[in-house]
């Protein structure tokens, strides 16, 4: 089996499939997707592993609890920007001779490997590491783990989207068909044309890849497609949670969500796809944490939280309602006027089922639990906003006071990202008590995203209209004319 892995794998899954090798212990099966799902044999879609054009950006395998070596392999990974090794147990010499010759590499962590030798970042060249975290004891802990599926951090990476030519048709007919039919269903054909033969690929994910298209109009497109290229492959279960995705994605209709605008759905070839809106300006955590980006000032700061809170809110009073489950900047996409748009590009579908019974409790008690879970992601991702800084998970379990005691000890300036030196310390106060209500170690006692929302509008003054992006697409401007004309 792994002789028939490795022949179809290239540099980069030989890699990390070196990396397999060398973890002699993995109790919690952290790498037991590492074998090709769907039997498709795919790196990119391997447990901690992010993509971009096929080449490993991020690679994070925090606190699994392995034993073993960490291969200098790993290292040599050209496009590689983020290793999280964190909470482990590797043990050995970390090869701390091939940082020089892995310029892209700006984000290292290795805390909490107790085995490990020769970390000090004094002892070696790290100057182009951005953060190096050697057994820290003062983590910042985030609600599940570091940057869980980073997904927004590869997808659609402006700086690497190739010109494609525009799509052949508009989108205006299928519009029609819309508000008649229900969501609408877009032919291969047509798909293939606007994203260039499917040659345009923008990022992978877990379960598909992501391309990028151009309509006819001029107004750019993402297109997600499925991993699975069979039928035989695809079961009778994925097909019915691909509906129940389509239908829960296409009731949010929120102009700070990154919009369904319509799906693809064909045998023959096999054929499985969303299609989104598309976000031309990268993800609030490329402009929060990679210095080649554009800076956010607070203004933009405080636009970007009142989108993804009146987003968020409108999410949790959907009936039913329906939860983000990767709430994380790094799924918060960024328009040309820097409105937020939250994201969820994933094949699965997270919404409440209506089955009947002690189930339907359950999923509704589990639903319940992620949304609460939602307030206080919330609130991680209003720390990060005010500091700059990444959260990070610590410990085994979940340490959900972090921002609590953090805020009490230190002083509210030193707290501030250096680059808003505006911002005033009455200003500070204000937004660290809403953190501070949503990070509430007690997950019963954590406000509702509508009274977030209400408080933060009055520290803002900032209604919904002021936090939507200012230009509609023109999927947005037929929207309104198509459900105008049929009221």
């Amino acid at each position: 089996m792994k002789q028939s892995q490795s022949s179809n794998l290239n540099n980069e899954g030989l890699a990390l499939l070196r990396m397999k090798e060398k973890v002699v212990r993995d109790s919690l099966g952290g790498l037991s997707s590492w074998n090709g799902e769907y039997g498709v044999i795919d790196p990119c879609s391997w447990s901690g592993v992010e993509c971009s054009y096929g080449n490993v950006v991020t690679f994070i395998l925090r606190n699994n609890s392995f034993y073993g070596d960490i291969p200098k392999e790993i290292l040599q990974l050209k496009e590689l920007e983020v290793l999280d090794l964190g909470y482990n147990n590797f043990s050995g010499s970390f090869p701390s001779d091939n940082l020089n010759s892995n310029p892209s590499l700006t984000i290292l962590l290795l805390d909490k490997n107790d085995y490990l030798a020769n970390l000090s970042p004094e002892e070696y060249n790290l100057k182009m590491i951005s953060e190096v975290h050697v057994h820290e004891k003062h983590v910042l802990a985030d609600l599940v783990s570091v940057l869980v599926s980073v997904v927004a951090f590869v997808c659609f990476r402006s700086s690497k989207v190739v010109t494609v030519k525009p799509w052949t048709t508009g989108l205006s007919g299928q519009l029609q068909k819309a508000f008649i039919t229900g969501v609408p269903r877009l032919e291969r054909a047509e798909l293939d044309a606007a994203c260039a033969d499917f040659s345009n690929i923008i990022g992978s994910l877990p379960d598909g890849t992501v391309y990028k298209g151009t309509l006819s109009s001029g107004v750019e497109i993402a297109v997600v497609s499925s991993a699975v290229t069979s039928s035989q492959k695809w079961s009778k279960n994925m097909e019915a949670q691909f509906g129940k995705k389509i239908e829960a994605l296409w009731r949010v209709n929120h102009k700070n969500f990154v919009n369904l605008i319509g799906y693809c759905e064909e045998n023959k070839p096999f054929t499985r796809m969303m299609v989104f809106e598309y976000a031309p300006n990268g993800t609030l955590f490329e402009h929060l944490h990679i210095r080649e980006l554009e800076q956010l000032d607070w203004s933009m700061r405080m636009r970007i939280a009142m989108g993804i809170a009146y987003c968020l809110e409108h999410l949790h009073q959907l009936k039913p309602p329906i939860s983000h489950r990767n709430l994380l900047s790094s799924s918060i996409y960024l328009t040309e006027d820097y409105a937020a748009k939250l994201s969820d590009l994933s094949f699965w579908n997270d919404t409440v089922s209506t089955k009947k019974g002690s189930e339907a409790k359950h999923l509704l008690e589990t639903t319940s639990a992620y949304i609460k879970g939602n307030v206080y992601s919330f609130g991680v991702m209003l720390f990060e906003l005010i500091t700059g800084r990444i959260p990070y998970a610590v410990g085994n379990g979940f340490q959900v006071d972090w921002a609590a005691e953090y805020i009490n000890v230190q002083p509210l300036r030193e707290l501030v990202d250096i680059s808003l030196i505006t911002l005033k310390a009455k200003e500070i106060e204000k937004w660290c008590q809403v953190i501070n209500n949503c990070v509430n170690p007690d997950p019963e006692k954590r406000p509702t995203m509508r009274e977030v929302t209400n408080k933060l509008k009055e520290i803002t003054a900032m209604g919904p209209d002021g936090a939507t992006p200012k230009s509609s697409t023109l999927w947005w401007a037929e929207l309104e004319i198509m459900s105008n004309d049929l009221s």
